[in-house]
Formats: C-alpha cells, sequence, structure tokens
C-alpha cells in the first residue's frame, strides 16, 4: 500500500466574481493553477450581506462541470433547462453544462452565514457537447459515514469508497471523470486511513481546524495536490479538522478557456462565444 503525500500547494487569494460575491479562489486563479481535471476551486464564507447579496446573475457555460456545494446558507438556482430549486445547507447541485447552458445562482437570504464551495470540473473532448444536465441533493440525501475507529464523519457527496468493511455510494451518478467529493470532519487526536485507489488525481482543501496527510502539515484554505498512490493517512492534533477531498480521472488534452466557456482549442471557445451571441448556445 503506497501513502498519497502532498505533490503541490496551491494557496487560496481573495477574489470576486459573479455580481461582486467575495471569494477565496485556489485552483482556477490561473492557467498553472489547475489540477486536471479540476479546473477551479472557490470558497466563499461570509455573514455580511453586502459580500455575497448580489449573487450571480444569468450568466452562460459550455465544456465542463459545475458543482455548488453549501455548508450554510440558501442560493436559488434557475437555468434555461427550468429547473429551479432552492439550495439550502449541507445540499449539493452538480451541473453538467455540457454543450451549453444559461444559469442563475441567487442568495435565497438578506441576512446570515453564507458558506460553501463551487468547483468547476472539465469534460474531455469527446463529452464537451453533450446535452446538459442538472442533479440536486438535499443535506439528507447525503451518504453520512461514521468511521468506528477514529470517529471521523464524512459526507459522501460523488463517488465510491470501502469503509468499515463496507462499500458506499454517494448520489450524485452519470457523470464524467469517476469522482470521488468527500466532506470529512475529524476529531482531536484522530488517525484516518483512507483508501484512495486507481490513477484519480486529486487534492485536499482543509477549510476548518489543522490536520496533516502523512507527516505533512495540511494548511487552512490551501488546496494540496495529492501524489499517485492508493490511500491517505489523515491525522488531527488538539484540534479537529474539516476538509475537502477530491479526485478525478485527469484527461490529459489541451485547454482552451475564455470565461465560462472551457474547449480543447481557440477556435472552439471563439465559437461557444458565437453560440451564445446568436442565442444558439443551447
Amino acid at each position: 500500500m503506497t501513502e498519497r503525500t502532498i505533490k503541490r500547494r496551491i494557496p487560496a487569494r481573495e477574489s470576486r466574481d459573479g455580481a461582486g460575491v467575495r471569494l477565496l479562489r485556489s485552483l482556477g486563479r490561473s492557467a498553472q493553477h489547475r489540477i486536471d481535471p479540476f479546473l477551479m476551486l472557490d470558497s466563499f464564507f461570509s455573514d455580511n450581506p453586502d459580500d455575497y447579496i448580489a449573487g450571480f446573475p444569468a450568466h452562460p457555460h459550455r465544456g465542463f462541470e459545475t458543482v455548488t456545494y453549501m455548508l450554510d446558507g440558501r442560493m436559488r438556482h434557475r437555468d434555461h433547462l427550468g429547473n429551479e430549486a432552492v439550495l439550502e445547507s449541507g445540499g449539493v447541485q452538480w451541473m453538467t453544462a455540457g454543450r451549453g447552458v444559461i444559469h442563475e445562482e441567487m442568495p435565497e437570504q438578506a441576512e446570515g452565514l453564507m458558506r460553501g464551495f463551487q468547483l468547476w470540473v472539465n469534460l474531455p473532448a469527446a463529452e464537451k457537447m453533450t446535452p446538459a444536465k442538472y442533479q440536486e441533493f438535499a443535506a439528507d440525501e447525503i451518504v453520512q459515514i461514521e468511521e468506528a475507529t477514529s470517529g471521523a464523519r464524512l459526507k459522501l457527496i460523488a463517488g465510491e469508497i470501502e469503509l468499515n468493511g463496507q462499500h458506499h455510494a454517494g448520489p450524485v451518478s452519470g457523470i464524467s471523470r469517476d469522482p470521488l467529493m468527500l466532506d470529512l470532519q475529524l476529531p482531536p487526536h484522530a488517525r484516518l486511513d483512507l483508501p484512495l485507489e486507481g490513477n484519480r488525481a486529486g487534492f485536499i482543501y482543509l477549510f476548518e481546524g489543522e490536520g496533516q496527510l502523512g507527516q505533512e502539515r495540511l494548511r487552512l484554505n490551501e488546496a494540496a495536490g495529492l501524489s499517485t498512490g492508493n490511500r491517505l493517512v489523515l491525522s488531527t492534533g488538539d484540534q479537529g479538522a474539516r476538509m475537502l477531498i477530491l479526485a478525478a480521472e485527469p484527461i490529459g488534452e489541451p485547454i482552451a478557456q475564455y470565461g465560462p466557456f472551457v474547449m480543447n482549442t481557440v477556435a472552439e471557445v471563439d465559437q461557444a462565444i458565437e453560440d451564445y451571441q446568436q442565442g444558439r448556445l443551447v
């Protein structure tokens, strides 16, 4: 069994997106700050409505998937497919933009804490023009696991793991790149040996507390890119920790990106822009 280690560190930096939503961006700060197939990870956290109330008005996407995971607060989603729902605390929305989607995400509260993540996952060339689709799951539909020895609590959003001698599968299905998405909470002085088989590339994003991967310290609000291997050895000291763990099959294709359009060539991006301007994106 080979332990995975930290191969690369991508600290988050303050940024703004949408209509001025304040956030921390690690992956996606530039073309060099990606971990194939993950394009972007934004973390938003504020109890000041001025930081989030303007939300993300209607905008297009083509060529990848967007994932919104809410920890606290409520966000309303609408798209051209007719989907409309309020994503509440603990819920996840996984949208495959494919050939094109136009959607908006707007806060459904005027005060209080708004906290969560938005992740972008690339699609291979053969799937970039697939029809758009949408999945949403409330907090009580997310698979929750308590690991007996460490006391770790896991929320399995997507993918499959073996733990406590049992097989577990997250609710998000029918998506590209065989992704694993975990929200892991470890109590103080805990150690967890977590299997992570296959060729999947990935990273850990620590967003609460302190923790380690093997002998290496995980840093708060930093995407820690993982080496190859088949297991993660995670531990905590006097503080517990909470982190996202993400892994997926890399694509290994060229990327041409212009804002919300992620294709393989500049010509394809130009076509996406033209399609959007002419009302043909979807």
